[in-house]
């Protein structure tokens, strides 16, 4: 049985959202997908042309970088919180 899927079309807003809370946020392809029903190529997609903009615009570079930058302190900044509640465990 063959399914017609009806063809969406997402504004650049939502476009860039999506590739934030990737790019960003650090979520996966999986849980976006399942918040906000968007395929996975579609994300793989978007987050290709965003890069390849990048490669074009240098205020999009600019944007990329503080995007990166803004993911690896958040990651740091986690991994920190779980040293100090392991340290405060062993200590208290």
């Amino acid at each position: 049985m063959r399914y017609n899927q009806i063809s969406q079309n997402y504004t650049p807003e939502f476009k860039k959202k999506i590739v934030r809370l990737h790019e960003e946020e650090g979520q996966t392809y999986k849980s976006i997908t399942a918040e906000y029903s968007v395929s996975k190529a579609g994300i793989s997609k978007w987050c290709s042309e965003f890069s390849k903009e990048c490669q074009a615009s240098l205020q999009a570079k600019e944007d990329y970088d503080s995007i990166k930058e803004n993911l690896r302190l958040k990651r740091e900044n986690e991994e920190l919180h779980k040293e100090i509640v392991f340290f405060a465990k062993e200590i208290g």
